[in-house]
């Protein structure tokens, strides 16, 4: 999946982010994901960004979607 400025995701548990960039981690190199939440920036590991983790057992998933992070607009399988 590419992820680019502006594109806008939709967390399991109901808010919406957009992203600002990927850049690197200036230790250890790794991509990571800077986004908006709720008016403040925060950062996640690409790696755990894209990651298809199986959400939807959880009871604070008030999407019903499946996995963490669902690109808004994009269908997934």
């Amino acid at each position: 999946m590419e992820i680019k400025p502006h594109d806008k995701f939709r967390h399991f548990k109901g808010f919406i982010i957009e992203v600002v960039c990927v850049c690197k981690h200036s230790e250890t190199l790794e991509d990571m994901v800077v986004y908006i939440h709720d008016g403040s920036y925060w950062v996640r590991p690409l790696s755990m960004f894209i990651e298809k983790v199986d959400v939807r057992n959880r009871q604070d998933n008030v999407t019903g979607q499946k996995y963490r992070f669902e690109k808004i607009g994009e269908k997934t399988c």
